[in-house]
């Protein structure tokens, strides 16, 4: 994306099906090219996106995932388990749009996919058959949270199986107790993010869908996570204070949103031995690393600003966190543009993105 309204390929123009046929809803051009104009470009750099860029990036992760199953189809056409559940996703897309996108957009379904084609290139013969396992996946139980007009109804996916690490091992199945202690601490954390930091809740209920229960650090500490083929899906403990979740849900919502960037437009050079400090870490990060958890640290900057300035969340607390994220967010994004590994629209996003967390001074 070097300039405005310039496309960047997400998708495989006049692909074609292992029967020859044209992509399902390709029509004659092909899968569809996406592009990232500068103002949203800049306003995802920001965290002020909204609705508006999640939909633009959620159209560059279906046909993602599209061009991944036609690629399974293509290794193994005698796969007669996924030829049947491909047919069924094909049939999806003509008949029930939005049930298509719902079973393409299924977090875990991009590991998946990727997974077995890495492993049908190396030689190995894996079975094809968790197409359909995603194709009939029990929804589980759904949150139906609503505050102020906002409303947000995340799957909470408790009962596995995984095919993405979290960081931290799983919690499930729950019981009916512990389902009902996440539907209120989420009900708490909503209305925090709709009544205190809208703009990201907007964000938050146009992106995630899935929530994954994790178990907290060996001390109890609260974590949270989200995975790069995960696109949709926050992982995290189950914290004390609904205030935690809230950060929690900005913080991982900004890694699913960049990582679904990096898929349209390169920010920066692959991940060679160079390794950087980050402020928050012990230990060094390489560029992309450091550039993820820099954009994520945004979101949290911003989360005690808010509440620093509503005099909520014991402001002598607030005011401490914010101080202490944004100096380590502008340290961060300084050691990004001196590093030499960020392309030139990597270098125009960590620009403003350092931009955004010296507006929060006011």
């Amino acid at each position: 994306m070097t300039g405005t309204g310039e496309a960047v390929a997400a998708g495989v123009p006049g692909a074609r099906g292992a029967d020859g046929s044209v992509t399902e809803g390709s029509g004659a051009g092909g899968l569809p090219r996406h592009a990232v104009d500068r103002a949203t470009f800049r306003a995802i750099a920001g965290a002020r996106g909204g609705p508006e860029a999640v939909r633009l990036l959620r159209a560059g992760q279906l046909s993602k995932r599209a061009l991944l199953l036609l690629a399974l189809r293509r290794a193994a056409p005698q796969d007669e388990d996924f030829r049947e559940a491909y047919g069924e996703v094909c049939a999806l897309q003509r008949s029930d749009r939005a049930r298509w996108e719902e079973v393409l957009l299924r977090p875990e379904l991009d590991a998946w996919a990727a997974d077995c084609l890495r492993a049908r290139s190396l030689g190995s013969a894996v079975p094809l058959d968790g197409l359909g396992d995603f194709l009939r996946a029990d929804p589980g139980a759904v949150l139906d949270l609503e505050c102020d007009g906002l409303r947000w109804t995340p799957r909470v996916d408790h009962l596995g199986p995984r095919r993405v690490d979290y960081g931290r091992p799983p919690v499930g199945p729950l019981s009916v107790d512990e389902l009902r202690r996440w539907e209120e601490q989420s009900a708490a954390a909503w209305e925090i993010l709709v009544r205190r930091h809208r703009r990201h809740a907007a964000a938050v209920a146009a992106c995630v869908t899935v929530v994954v229960p994790l178990r907290p650090a060996p001390g109890g500490e609260a974590v949270s996570a989200a995975a790069r083929r995960a696109y949709g899906a926050v992982a995290a403990s189950l914290p004390g204070d609904p205030v935690l979740l809230a950060l929690a849900l900005v913080h991982e919502f900004l890694h699913i949103q960049l990582g679904a960037l990096l898929d349209l437009v390169p920010l920066h050079r692959p991940n060679g031995p160079a390794v950087y400090h980050a402020p928050w870490r012990p230990d060094r990060r390489p560029a992309g690393a450091l550039l993820q958890g820099t954009y994520a640290h945004l979101g949290v900057a911003s989360f005690w600003c808010a509440e620093a300035a509503a005099g909520m969340s014991e402001p002598s607390r607030a005011e401490r966190e914010f101080a202490c994220w944004r100096a380590h967010t502008l340290a961060a994004a300084g050691t990004l543009l001196e590093c030499g590994e960020l392309t030139a629209d990597g270098r125009e996003f960590t620009e403003e993105l350092a931009r955004a967390v010296r507006e929060l001074d006011g």
